[in-house]
C-alpha cells in the first residue's frame, strides 16, 4: 500500500501559495472534497493539512500525534535544507516543538506570566497605552490627510508593547523584533533570508538576555534566567532563546492580526458595528466571531503522526508534517452551519472555535489576546465612531504567507 501523502488523500495534493494571499476560497474547495487534504509545502516537501472543525480538534488533541521534530520524518532522512522557510517552526527548541513532560517543564516556566489574574493586573496599563496609540493615530491621521494605517500605528505597536513590557525587552528592540518575526514566520522568501532572519533574530534576543541577567527585573526573561541559574535542568540556553523567540512571535503576531481583522470587518458590516452600539452584543462577541470567522492564523506548522494515523477516512502518514488549517475550520459549514461564511458576531457562542489551538498546546496568552483585544476595538470605535477604510477591502495588500491570515496595510478614514 502506498501511504506517501499525495496518495493517501483523495484526490491531487493541494500545492500551499508561498505568497500567502486570501485562504478563504481554497479552503471551501478543499472543504467541500474532505476534512483532510494531501498538500505540498514550499521546497517540494510532501505534508498534509486538516482543515474540518471536527477532524482538527480530534487530531490537536490525538495521542498519537507528536510536535517534536524528531517525528518529522523527511528531516530526520536529511531531505530537507538548512534554508527550508518553514525550518523554524520545526526545529526552534520551546515550547511549541516539545511533547510530554518537556512541554509541561516549559510550559510551567512561562504559563504564570498568562494566569488570568496576571492579566487583568495588566488591564491598567494596556489602557493607557491603547488611549497613547490612538491619540498617535489621530496625529498619522491629521499628517495623511485624513487617512492613517491602522495596522502600523495601533494594531501592532499595542500587542508589541504589551508583550516586550511583559518580557522585559526595551522599547528600542521592539521594531527590529517585528521585522525579524514578520521574516520568519514567511512563506515566500529564499533560503538565505530566511537562515540570516533567524540568526540575527537569536542574536538580538541573546543581547537581551545578557542585559536582563546583568540587570534582572520583575520581568519574565529575568524569571526565565534566574530558573536556568538556579536549575540548569529546567531550562536549556537554546530554550532560553527558543522560548523568547515563540513568546515575541506568538505574543504579538496573532493579536496584531485579530485586531486588525476585526476593525476590517466591521467596517464592512456596519450592520454589525450597530449591534455593539445598542447593546445587543459585545466587543467579546466581535473578538470571538472574528478569531472564527477570519482566524489570525490560516495554516500553523507542524504536528507529525507517531503512527500512521486514519483521520475522516484519510491516511495520515507515520511522519507526515502536518499544518493546522484553523481558517479552514472556522468556515466548517458541517461545525458552524449553512451560513458558516457569514460575520454574525450574534453566534459566538454557538459553536467553539479552535483558533487558539485545543488540547494541551491551547494558547497560553489567549487571555491576553482577548483582553488586548476587546479593549482595542471598544477604545477605537468610542473614539472613532465613524472610522471607515480608506481604500476597497479587496484592494488590501495580503500577508504574504499562509501562517498568518490578514492585510500587510489597514488605510482607514478616522471621520468617515
Amino acid at each position: 500500500m502506498n501511504t506517501s501523502p499525495a496518495n493517501s488523500a483523495s484526490g491531487r495534493a493541494h500545492r500551499m501559495d508561498p505568497s500567502g494571499g486570501c485562504p478563504h476560497a481554497d479552503n471551501a474547495r478543499l472543504l467541500s472534497q474532505g476534512a483532510v487534504t494531501a498538500i505540498v509545502l514550499p521546497g517540494e516537501v510532501e505534508g498534509m493539512a486538516v482543515l474540518g472543525h471536527d477532524a482538527l480538534k480530534e487530531f490537536l488533541a490525538h495521542p498519537d500525534v507528536a510536535k517534536d521534530a524528531q517525528h518529522f520524518a523527511a528531516l530526520q532522512a536529511g531531505e530537507i535544507a538548512d534554508g527550508w522557510p518553514l525550518k523554524t517552526f520545526a526545529t526552534v527548541q520551546g515550547m511549541t516543538t516539545a511533547d510530554g513532560a518537556d512541554h509541561r517543564r516549559l510550559r510551567s516556566l512561562v504559563s504564570k506570566a498568562f494566569t488570568a489574574r496576571r492579566v487583568e493586573e495588566l488591564r491598567p496599563r494596556i489602557e493607557t497605552l491603547t488611549t497613547s496609540l490612538l491619540d498617535g493615530l489621530g496625529r498619522a491621521a491629521t499628517a495623511g490627510d485624513g487617512v492613517a494605517d491602522l495596522r502600523a500605528h495601533f494594531a501592532l505597536p499595542l500587542p508589541m508593547g504589551v508583550i516586550c513590557e511583559l518580557l522585559g525587552v526595551d522599547a528600542g528592540h521592539q521594531d527590529r523584533l517585528h521585522h525579524l518575526s514578520n521574516r520568519i514566520v514567511a512563506t515566500d522568501i529564499g533560503p538565505a533570508e530566511a537562515m540570516a532572519a533567524n540568526r540575527e533574530m537569536v542574536d538580538v534576543l541573546s543581547t537581551v538576555a545578557a542585559a536582563r541577567t546583568e540587570n534582572p527585573g520583575d520581568d519574565l526573561i529575568s524569571a526565565l534566567i534566574a530558573a536556568r541559574e538556579a536549575d540548569g535542568d529546567r531550562l536549556g540556553p537554546h530554550e532560553l532563546i527558543g522560548t523568547l523567540m515563540l513568546t515575541i512571535i506568538a505574543g504579538h503576531e496573532t493579536t496584531l492580526n485579530l485586531i486588525t481583522n476585526a476593525v476590517r470587518a466591521l467596517c464592512t458590516h456596519r450592520d454589525q458595528l450597530a449591534l455593539v452600539r445598542s447593546g445587543e452584543a459585545s466587543w467579546a462577541d466581535v473578538v470571538e466571531e472574528t478569531l472564527r470567522w477570519d482566524s489570525p492564523v490560516s495554516y500553523f506548522p507542524f504536528r507529525y503522526p507517531t503512527r500512521d494515523l486514519t483521520l475522516d477516512g484519510t491516511v495520515i502518514p507515520k511522519g507526515t508534517p502536518v499544518l493546522a488549517g484553523y481558517s479552514a475550520a472556522g468556515r466548517d459549514e458541517n461545525a458552524h452551519g449553512p451560513d458558516a461564511d457569514r460575520f454574525d458576531i450574534t453566534r459566538a457562542g454557538e459553536t467553539r472555535h479552535l483558533s487558539l489551538g485545543h488540547g494541551a498546546h491551547y494558547c497560553m496568552g489567549a487571555p491576553l489576546a482577548r483582553m488586548e483585544s476587546t479593549v482595542a476595538l471598544a477604545q477605537l470605535f468610542a473614539r472613532f465612531p465613524d472610522l471607515a477604510l480608506a481604500v476597497p477591502e479587496a484592494e488590501l495588500p495580503r500577508h504574504a504567507s499562509f501562517v498568518g491570515n490578514s492585510v500587510q496595510a489597514l488605510p482607514v478614514r478616522l471621520h468617515g
